[in-house]
This record gives C-alpha cells, sequence and structure tokens, in this order.
C-alpha cells in the first residue's frame, strides 16, 4: 500500500504547510508511487524564516559551546536509531540500494556526533607579543545567517556535514533541499528539533529554483554553503560577491582513476566498478573516467565489463539489487543522450544496454556502461554526465596517464592503483585534485578529515573536519594588555 508522507517546513520553530504550489515525490524505480507530497514554501515563508533565523541567531551565538554540542550529540541518537526506516525512504525517494541509504542515515549520524564533540577541542590560539605585558589571542565567532543549498544524491549526508558545523559553531540556517528529495531533509530537521534545537535556529523550506534565489539574494543571509551542479555554483558565487558575503561551492568532478601495470588487478576492477557504479554513478567523486597502461588494457577493461554487467540492476529496497535507477527521468533522457553523442563522437560501447521494455523500462534505469575511447575528442572525456558511464582511455606511460588525468577543468578527486611507492610519491605531487585516493576508488569521505576540489570543482574553504571551522566561522586577533598593576 502506498501511503505518501505529508511534507511540511520547519519556520520559526513551527511545522507548517507551504503556501505555494504541489510539490510530488515519487520513486524514480517506480515514478507512479507516490512518496511523499506537500505543498512548497513561498516567497513570503521564505521571508519568515530568514527573519526567525536573523531573531534567533544572537541568542544561539551567546549558547555555550557544550550546550549546543549536547544537542548535535542527542541529535545524533535519533538519527541512528532510525537508520533503517529513513534509510528505506531514502531509498524510494531518491533510488540508491536500500544499504547504500541506510549507511548514508548512519553517516549523518557520525557526523553529528563528530561535531557535537567539538566543544572539547580547542576553540582559539594564542600568540607572543612583541610588546612586554601583552598576549595576542585569535578567538573566533560564527558568521550569522547561513543559507544551505543542498542536492539530491546525498539528501542527509551532505547537509549533515554542513548544518552540523554551522550550528555548532554558532550560527543559524535557512535551509533549502533539492526539491526531488524532500522527505529525507525532513526527516533531518526532525531529529534536530526534537533533540531540543531552540526556535528559528534551523529553518528548512521545501520549494525549488525560486526559493533558493530569494534566499542568496537576501541581506538577512551572512553567508551561503552550497553544493551542486557546477553552473549553479558559479551563479551563486557571482551573486555572493556582489553582495559581499562569503560562498562555499562544491561543485562538479570528472574523477579518474589510474591503474598501472603494476596493481593488484582484482582490487583494482573491484574499487573501479564500485567508484563508478554504486549510487548509479550519482556522486560528484564518482569515477568517471578510467585511465589503463597499456600493457595491461584490454584484459582488464574486459574483467571490468564482465563484473559491470553482472551488477544486479533493479528496485533499489529490493533484497540483492546493487544498482537502482538514477533520480528521475530528466537526468535518465540526458545521460542516455551523452552515451549516445558519443558513440556518434568515436566511443566504442564496451558494455551497457538500453531497457526498452519491462520493469527497468518503466523506471529511470541506466545500465552500467563502459566507453572506450581510442582517438578524437569525445565530450564524454571533460563533460560530467552524472550517471553510471565509464569512459576509458589507454596510456603508453605513466607520464601520459597522469597527463590523460589532469585533462580537466575539475579537480575533486583521483585514483591510482599500483603497488609502486615511487610511483605514488610521483602521484601525489603531480594530480591536481582536492582528494587522492591510492588502491581505493575515488569516492569516499570521511567526516574529520577536509573535503573539497582543487580547479574548477570548489569554490572557497573546504568542507568537513576542521576545515569547516574556517566558512562557518570569523577570527578576531584581540591584543590583550591589562593595566598597572593594584597594590
Amino acid at each position: 500500500m502506498n501511503n505518501p508522507v505529508e511534507l511540511r517546513n520547519s519556520i520559526g520553530g513551527q511545522w507548517v504547510p507551504g503556501m505555494g504550489g504541489d510539490i510530488v515525490s515519487t520513486s524514480p524505480a517506480q515514478p507512479d508511487v507516490v512518496v511523499a507530497r506537500g505543498r512548497q514554501a513561498d516567497l513570503a515563508q521564505a521571508e519568515v524564516a530568514i527573519e526567525a533565523a536573523q531573531h534567533a541567531k544572537k541568542a544561539w551565538a551567546a549558547t555555550p559551546a557544550h550546550e549546543r554540542g549536547a544537542i548535535l550529540v542527542r541529535a545524533a541518537t535519533i538519527v541512528e536509531a532510525s537508520a533503517t526506516e529513513w534509510g528505506s525512504e531514502l531509498a524510494r525517494e531518491e533510488g540508491k540500494t536500500r544499504a547504500e541509504g541506510i549507511g548514508e542515515v548512519k553517516r549523518a549520524a557520525q557526523i553529528l556526533r563528530y561535531y557535537g564533540n567539538d566543544a572539547d577541542r580547542e576553540a582559539g590560539e594564542m600568540y607572543s607579543s612583541p610588546r612586554r605585558g601583552e598576549r595576542i589571542i585569535v578567538t573566533r565567532k560564527p558568521i550569522g545567517v547561513v543559507a544551505v543549498v543542498t542536492p539530491f544524491n546525498f539528501p542527509i549526508a551532505i547537509p549533515a556535514w554542513k548544518i552540523a558545523p554551522a550550528l555548532m559553531y554558532g550560527n543559524t540556517v535557512v535551509w533549502k533541499p533539492a526539491s526531488t528529495v524532500p522527505l529525507l531533509a525532513m526527516r533531518f530537521a526532525e531529529a534536530l528539533i526534537q533533540a531540543g534545537l531552540p526556535d528559528g535556529v534551523l529553518n528548512l523550506l521545501i520549494g525549488g529554483s525560486a526559493i533558493g534565489n530569494a534566499m542568496v539574494s537576501h541581506n538577512g543571509i551572512d553567508a551561503i554553503t552550497f553544493t551542486g551542479s557546477t553552473g549553479v555554483g558559479r551563479k551563486l558565487a557571482v551573486a555572493a560577491a556582489a553582495r559581499g558575503v562569503p560562498i562555499q561551492a562544491e561543485m562538479g568532478g570528472k574523477n579518474a582513476a589510474i591503474v598501472l601495470g603494476d596493481a593488484d588487478l582484482d582490487l583494482a576492477a573491484e574499487q573501479v566498478m564500485l567508484g563508478a557504479f554504486r549510487s548509479t554513478g550519482q556522486k560528484c567523486t564518482a569515477t568517471s573516467r578510467l585511465i589503463v597502461t597499456s600493457d595491461i588494457a584490454d584484459d582488464f577493461v574486459a574483467e571490468l565489463a564482465k563484473r559491470a554487467s553482472a551488477l544486479s540492476v533493479g528496485n533499489p529496497v529490493e533484497d540483492g539489487v546493487e544498482m537502482g535507477p538514477v533520480v528521475d527521468a530528466s537526468a535518465r533522457d540526458s545521460i542516455n543522450a551523452g552515451i549516445e553523442q558519443a558513440i556518434a563522437q568515436g566511443a566504442e560501447r564496451i558494455c551497457g544496454e538500453t531497457y526498452t521494455s519491462g520493469a527497468l523500462a518503466a523506471g529511470y534505469y541506466v545500465a552500467p556502461t563502459i566507453l572506450a575511447l581510442s582517438s578524437g575528442e569525445p565530450d564524454i572525456w571533460r563533460e560530467e554526465l552524472f550517471g553510471p558511464v565509464l569512459a576509458v582511455r589507454k596510456a603508453s606511460t605513466v607520464e601520459e596517464a597522469f597527463e590523460l588525468a589532469n585533462d580537466s577543468e575539475f579537480g575533486l578527486s583521483a585514483a591510482i592503483f599500483t603497488q609502486d611507492l615511487t610511483r605514488t610519491l610521483e602521484a601525489m605531487d603531480a594530480l591536481d585534485v582536492g582528494m587522492l585516493h591510492v588502491n581505493s576508488e575515488t569516492a569516499g569521505a570521511d567526516p574529520h578529515v577536509p573535503f573539497g576540489g582543487a580547479k574548477k570543482s570548489g569554490y572557497g574553504p573546504k568542507e568537513q573536519g576542521q576545515a569547516a571551522r574556517e566558512f562557518f566561522t570569523h577570527t578576531t586577533t584581540v591584543y590583550l594588555r591589562g593595566g598597572e598593576a593594584r597594590v
């Protein structure tokens, strides 16, 4: 039986229906199944939400860090206890497998717990002064009201790694999640409010681009953090610059895996396949380019294609399914068009059928696809399709492999598979990326270390770990000196 969840917005501590148009979240595996429905927030409600965040920011900033952290830790417990239920909802709404959905919910709890314990870490710095009787202390303060704009592909983990540090460092938040996956956003906000977050500290607005535009252009917003497409991220950066407010933007990736002849080939095949096809390739860190040295290329690609073709594709909530659908019809059609364009430009399809009948044709499915590039410059080598598509090129030398990996305007993540320490050290210097994996897939990010890209993959300070503090706080340098000593 299909019982859609009622969607609500959280504004100033109140759960309210939207006053805008209808919003319907359907299953990408079964598009006729409605997962959640409601009404979008309108611009008047966005105004009220921003005012509520402004009103709450002074008291929240003055709340002791240990009290703020305790709320995040309590929220982590709520999220963790709900992992199975919410993970299943995530799978139905977004399309990744149930196991991946449950894992993502648990990761959100881990992130909340990590930042919830931040009050036990250092909170500033002290320096020696060249003047007698003086100390120089660098303190940190929240930046104010933060607009948070998050994507569809990690509907609870990415919000967690933005919102948790924003709240922990004393900021208030106005959050617009992707309109295609609103249910998990509502669940996450429910957990934080249930854990004791004061009214107005976190405001959730479910809606489309009009809400996002209103947020980022509003004078009541003091900073913007965004994850999503490169085009939207660049427009937001322009809007932020026009207003003179800081922005943190994580954008595109065209991540390369390099497999050298001395690699553990079984390990490399497994990890490249996971990097390319787990979460249906809908990760900014997914492996979308593969570079293999010529001495092993034919055998390695054949083995990889065999494994990819054997993946179980189907309804992500069913047991045994290893890859689900992409998020919606637009994504499916765009990815399929990109594949056909690549073939027209000279690429060879190694594996990846088109689903033309049955349940997979009815849903938004794209088969795990490998395309071999032997000549020319197909667009697929540089343009992000954001789906389960892997483009492969051979390299005659290690140096050529590194050059091919760097042949992109993006620089988010890369992987190298080798057992040669010297080559690993060379890769650390040669590959211009924000994250480098050695003998593991390009995807994956731990919450206690910096996350973010080089080149045009990122703009502004990195996310996660202690790096998040650089965005969500500003420093005040205090020259501390007493007066004359009294007897």
